[in-house]
């Protein structure tokens, strides 16, 4: 068997937030009724003409300079001409000869360590429709809300090796542009998605092999999935003596593979020519700096920030930093009580796992910062068990509120009086004298069973640490 080097590049589309869309003023707006959102200039009517949103354009430069890209101070839109019925215009409005910018990187990690990936070029254009494909009858409908939504595409180079690099990839670039707030990053949506090209070539060899391009793949496993088949499906191919058709592939989620969809189009096919409607968009170096200081801390820099300031480790860092609202929550608890540790193992623990469970973002979150660092400090000072700090956090996460008060209320506050515990601990001797015996003979595991017992005497609120203790010295 023969070996060879995967090589993937990969086609980035997002929806950029603004309100209205990129040639018109219709609105943006997911979910309205089919068709809501259109006029004669969304709908391709005739004798209708473009009028470019500005601030789909700021949105384009922003994460164009977030990825260290050379601006072009002037750039040209093009008619991509093809046909679907999707495509009201007959022709998409994007660019090709001269994009908005060009030459930018990416630096991943994954597994085997860090890696720059190269950006070839971030080029704007209008999204098509929705094709809606009926179950009962032999038709489809066509939905043009999402006609004329902004776009921008991002092209990298061929530069990632294994599925794992791709999805560290659009993972690093979803988090870029949810960070400058210009994409929601939603894939189950479409505002973000992307095609990937993928080939093999036998190890040592410089020529790239013939591509597939991969479409249909609306979250990260699934990305993953459709790349680990298909480069399956080629490796195959090729140890079989069998040529790889260049092709457009579709994944099916339902079954794991991916299947023929057309032949793969080239630039020629497309019949590229600049757009008479539109002039060129050109950049004064004023315009591109005033964007430049606006933007925000990004992902990278708030990574390497967490681990200096507050020492944090690689993973816990990159954890907290995936999402903008998460790194946010984090730095506004650290400040109401400064336990960085704590706070972080608390938020990539119990938070993300009510998170996901119940589909929420943390800024629709009704359990403030301030109130998780409440929590946190009342474990601390010995006021409450961690087990009954997790009780707490389950309800308040729910309804929200004060931690401490919380506690005051349902008289969870945690027993400290040694006394008090030296009683339960006592009981549990005289009650169990051939677990004592046993004990004392050498079964040290029977302390979880003391503590156990303790604490159900105590329904929870007995100090753990005291009641270690007191079993320590009165059972040697």
């Amino acid at each position: 068997m023969s070996a060879y080097e995967t090589v993937i590049g990969l086609e980035v589309h997002a929806q950029l937030k603004t309100k209205s869309k990129i040639w018109c003023s219709c609105s943006t707006r997911f979910g309205a009724e089919p068709n809501a959102h259109t006029c004669p200039v969304c709908t391709g009517m005739p004798g209708t003409l473009p009028v470019l949103n500005k601030r789909a354009v700021e949105y384009a430069v922003k994460m164009s300079l977030a990825v260290d890209c050379t601006i072009n101070k002037r750039s040209v839109f093009a008619r991509k001409n093809y046909f679907y019925p999707d495509l009201p215009m007959g022709y998409q409005i994007s660019q090709f000869e001269l994009p908005v910018a060009e030459h930018g990187h990416v630096v991943i990690t994954t597994s085997k360590g860090e890696k720059t990936i190269g950006i070839t070029r971030i080029h704007m254009e209008n999204d098509a429709g929705k094709n809606i494909h009926s179950d009962s009858e032999n038709v489809s409908f066509v939905d043009l809300n999402r006609a004329g939504v902004p776009l921008i595409e991002i092209v990298s180079e061929p530069d990632m090796r294994s599925p794992e690099e791709a999805v560290a990839y659009l993972k690093a670039l979803r988090a870029i542009l949810v960070y400058l707030e210009i994409c929601d990053g939603n894939m189950e949506e479409g505002s973000f998605r992307c095609d990937a090209n993928v080939s093999l070539r036998p190890v040592g060899q410089k020529e790239l092999g013939t591509r597939t391009e991969l479409k249909n793949m609306n979250s990260f496993r699934n990305v993953e999935r459709a790349l680990k088949y298909e480069i399956e499906r080629q490796r195959d191919m090729l140890d079989d003596g069998e040529k790889v058709v260049q092709q457009t592939r579709l994944f099916d989620v339902s079954k794991g593979v991916t299947r023929s969809m057309r032949g793969k189009e080239e630039a020629n096919d497309y019949r590229y020519f600049p757009d008479p409607d539109l002039v060129p968009l050109v950049f004064d170096d004023q315009q591109l700096e005033a964007w430049k200081e606006e933007l925000p801390e990004l992902p990278r820099a708030k990574k390497e920030r967490f681990m200096k300031e507050y020492g944090l480790s690689l993973y816990d860092a990159e954890t907290l930093t995936a999402d903008k609202g998460l790194a946010e929550y984090f730095e506004q608890a650290v400040a109401a009580y400064p336990q960085p540790k704590k706070i972080g193992n608390w938020m990539m623990t119990e938070m993300l796992k009510e998170l996901n469970d119940t589909g929420r973002d943390i800024r629709a979150c009704v359990f403030e910062p301030v109130h998780l660092a409440k929590l946190v400090k009342l474990m601390d000072d010995g006021l409450i068990s961690g087990k009954i700090a997790k009780k707490v956090f389950g309800a308040l996460f729910e309804e929200g509120g004060d931690p401490e008060a919380y506690v005051k209320e349902k008289g969870m506050i945690q027993i400290s009086d040694t006394s008090a515990i030296e009683g339960y601990v006592d009981e549990v001797i005289a009650e169990n004298p051939d677990e004592v015996a046993r004990f004392k003979g050498g079964e040290k595991k029977l302390t979880g069973f003391f503590v156990g017992q303790v604490m159900k005497k105590s329904r929870g609120k007995a100090n753990p640490k005291l009641v270690n203790e007191l079993l320590a010295r009165k059972m040697g």
